[in-house]
């Protein structure tokens, strides 16, 4: 007569199982195979076990082993099952990842789940499935500009330098223009917000005017200098450099990381900057914008003030500007740039790789 091996708990284990057995909070099915256990630690057949229990001896017989396998570890939960067999071959699969990432449909720029069911013959659910194991999102498409500029790794280094290893004594200052800011109005009042249903408001307006912002973020302590003026011609740069001037220490050099735009090299502007040697001009190269730390804080004021602002007029539009740049100063954010020149200069040559593959 075959008999089952026997089971010997050790006291930590013997605890453990009695708390189970006993337990209410616990599922019924680890209740009962605790109950299994220190039954046939007591000396119990299977077949006396499943008829006080109530289960089929096979069952008793399979947590036995799956016991005296894993020990504690077997009881808490089902051993993995094969579940129903794939119905699409990998060759399929393949098929599949091959059209999205290499082909377009002929009467789209590219892929959706319904169309690419209907040329691989499978269902829209399938499609989603595949997508989703290999990260492929054919709707969505985002945006790069590679600079051309021919002294792009000498200005890339000198301002990455100066974000990272700044001179002693010295302030650098990320400065730049956010043009034609827009006095949008809408046409009816913002519905507010309630549970269960965001905040709406129409899609027309109506134009009250532009105004422009000069701001000249502090990369020391995260302040910025900022002035709103009607246009931003060399006049209102000059202007804006000389309230920069005004409201910085006398005894600092003044580094400023300016873009190409051709005000920041006009005539009068190289006269004015000869006339006052603390200032130095550091520029980015050409369709870099990224470089400069000061449009991180543009993205800042256009998503929190500007964007679902409605404003009725310009001097409103100013203030709400300026009530931001005020509350932003008072518990200012520094933007802390870490990648180093090395890294950036390998992402774009990888980029580069993926463009001449192309063509």
């Amino acid at each position: 007569m075959r008999t089952a091996q026997a089971i010997i708990l050790e006291n930590k284990e013997c605890t453990t199982l009695e708390t189970w057995a006993r337990g209410r909070s616990i599922a019924m099915r680890q209740v009962q195979r605790a109950k299994i256990i220190l039954m046939a630690a007591n000396g119990s057949t299977n077949k006396e076990i499943a008829g006080t229990l109530g289960l089929s001896r096979p069952t008793i017989q399979l947590w036995r082993e799956r016991f005296l396998a894993l020990r504690l570890a077997g009881l808490e939960k089902d051993a993995p099952r094969p579940g129903r067999k794939h119905r699409i071959t990998p060759a399929k699969i393949k098929a599949v990842v091959e059209a999205t990432l290499h082909t377009k449909p002929s009467n789209a720029t590219h892929w959706s789940t319904r169309s690419m069911a209907r040329a691989q013959n499978l269902s829209e659910a399938s499609i989603r499935r595949i997508w989703k194991m290999y990260n492929l999102k054919p709707h969505l498409t985002e945006t790069f500009k590679l600079s051309r500029d021919k002294n792009f790794v000498e200005k890339l280094t000198d301002v990455v330098g100066l974000y990272l290893n700044p001179p002693e004594k010295a302030l650098v200052l990320c400065v730049d223009e956010k043009s034609q800011i827009q006095a949008l109005e809408r046409t009816q009042p913002e519905l507010p917000l309630r549970p269960g249903i965001p905040a709406r408001q129409t899609h027309d307006y109506r134009r009250n005017g532009t105004t422009t912002l000069f701001a000249a973020l502090s990369m020391l302590d995260g302040k910025v200098i900022g002035d709103c003026m009607p246009r931003h011609r060399h006049q209102e740069f000059i202007r804006f450099l000389k309230k920069i001037d005004a409201e910085t220490p006398a005894d600092r050099q003044l580094h400023l990381i300016v873009d190409n735009y051709a005000t920041h090299k006009h005539p009068q502007v190289k006269k004015w900057f000869k006339r006052h040697p603390r200032f130095h001009l550091h520029f980015t190269p050409t369709s870099s914008s990224w470089l400069n730390m000061v449009e991180r804080w543009f993205r800042e004021i256009t998503d929190k003030r500007i964007r679902r602002g409605s404003f009725s007029n310009v001097p409103q539009l100013i203030a709400a500007i300026k009530e931001f740049l005020d509350n932003h100063n008072q518990t200012p954010k520094v933007f802390v740039w870490k990648a180093s020149v090395e890294k950036i200069l390998a992402k774009i040559a990888k980029c580069k790789e993926a463009l001449d593959a192309l063509h």
